[in-house]
C-alpha cells in the first residue's frame, strides 16, 4: 500500500460532472487513502491538453507518487496528448464507447459536451421548472399547488430535507417539497396544514439525536435548539407522529443525498429523467 497522499486529475472537454461523479464512486472503493483532487474543465483542444500535460507532469518531477488521470475526452487527439503523462491514465470514454460501438455496429457522434449540453428540450425544461418548484416549496414556504408534486419529505429540522429536495429536482427532474416537523405539530398530533391528503405523496426522513445534535450546534450552539436532549424529544415526536399517520421514513444519518433520494424513487415508484 502507497503511503501518503495520491493526486487525481479529473480531466474533460465539459463540464467535468461525468468524470468526477464516477471517478469518485470507484475512488471511494479504496478506505485509508487519501486522494489530492484536481479538476480540470473544457480541455477542448490541443493547445489546453498541452498545457493540462504539464501540469501533470510537474506534479510528477515533485517526486510525488504518480498522478491517477480520470478522462471523458471525446476528441482522440486531445486524449492521446494526455496520455502522454508518466500517470495511470483511465480513459472513461474510449473504455465504454469502443465496446459500444461495436455491439451497435454505429460510430459514437463524439459530440463535446452532449451529456450535459444546455439546450431547448422538454426534458430539460421539465428540469428547471422542477427546480423552481422545489425552491418555492422549500421547508413549508406554501402549500399552493401540492397536487403537483411527486414527492412531499417530512422531519425535524436539519434532517435533510433541503438538499435531498434540491437533488431529487436538479438530478431527476422530480417536483418536490418538503416540510418541517416543529413542536407544535407534535403538540396537536397532527400534520402540518395541508399534508393530511397528500398523505399518500409523503416520505419521512429521521436522524440520530447525536448526529442532530452536532449539526444543530454548528448553527445554534448553546440553544434549547440544538440540545441533545430536545433532539432526542423532537425525534421521538416525529416517529410517533409519521407512525400515526402511516408514512414510511428513511433514516438519513449515515445516507448521501445520493443514497437518500435512490431509496426515495424507489419507495415512491417515481420515474425519473435521468440528465
Amino acid at each position: 500500500m502507497f503511503s501518503g497522499p495520491r493526486t487525481v486529475f479529473y480531466i474533460s472537454d465539459g463540464t467535468g460532472i461525468t468524470a468526477q461523479t464516477l471517478g469518485h464512486s470507484l475512488l471511494s472503493q479504496f478506505e485509508g487513502v487519501e486522494f489530492k483532487t484536481i479538476s480540470v474543465t473544457f480541455v477542448d483542444d490541443a493547445s489546453k491538453a498541452e498545457a493540462c500535460l504539464a501540469e501533470i507532469r510537474a506534479k510528477t518531477h515533485k517526486g510525488e507518487h504518480r498522478p491517477i488521470v480520470l478522462s471523458t475526452l471525446v476528441e482522440g487527439e486531445i486524449a492521446d496528448i494526455i496520455g502522454q503523462a508518466d500517470a495511470l491514465h483511465v480513459d472513461l470514454f474510449r473504455g465504454f464507447l469502443t465496446p459500444l460501438e461495436a455491439e451497435l455496429g454505429l460510430k459514437s457522434t463524439h459530440y463535446v459536451g452532449r451529456s450535459h449540453a444546455v439546450v431547448d428540450t422538454p426534458d430539460y425544461l421539465r428540469r428547471m421548472e422542477a427546480v423552481n418548484y422545489t425552491l418555492n416549496h422549500d421547508d413549508g414556504l406554501t402549500n399552493r399547488n401540492l397536487d403537483k408534486a411527486e414527492v412531499i419529505l417530512v422531519g425535524v429540522s436539519r434532517s435533510g430535507k433541503t438538499p435531498t429536495s434540491v437533488y431529487l429536482a436538479m438530478h431527476y427532474g422530480l417536483f418536490s417539497a418538503n416540510y418541517p416537523l416543529i413542536p407544535e405539530d407534535f403538540e396537536r398530533g397532527a400534520l402540518p396544514g395541508g399534508l393530511e391528503q397528500h398523505r399518500d405523496k409523503l416520505v419521512g426522513l429521521c436522524i440520530d439525536s447525536q448526529r442532530l445534535h452536532n449539526i444543530r450546534s454548528e448553527r445554534r450552539p448553546d440553544s434549547v435548539y440544538a440540545s441533545l436532549e430536545n433532539c432526542e424529544y423532537e425525534i421521538d415526536s416525529a416517529k410517533r407522529l409519521m407512525t400515526r399517520y402511516g408514512i414510511e421514513w428513511l433514516d438519513s444519518t449515515t445516507k448521501s443525498v445520493e443514497e437518500l433520494s435512490a431509496a426515495i424513487i424507489q419507495k415512491r415508484g417515481l420515474k425519473p429523467v435521468m440528465f
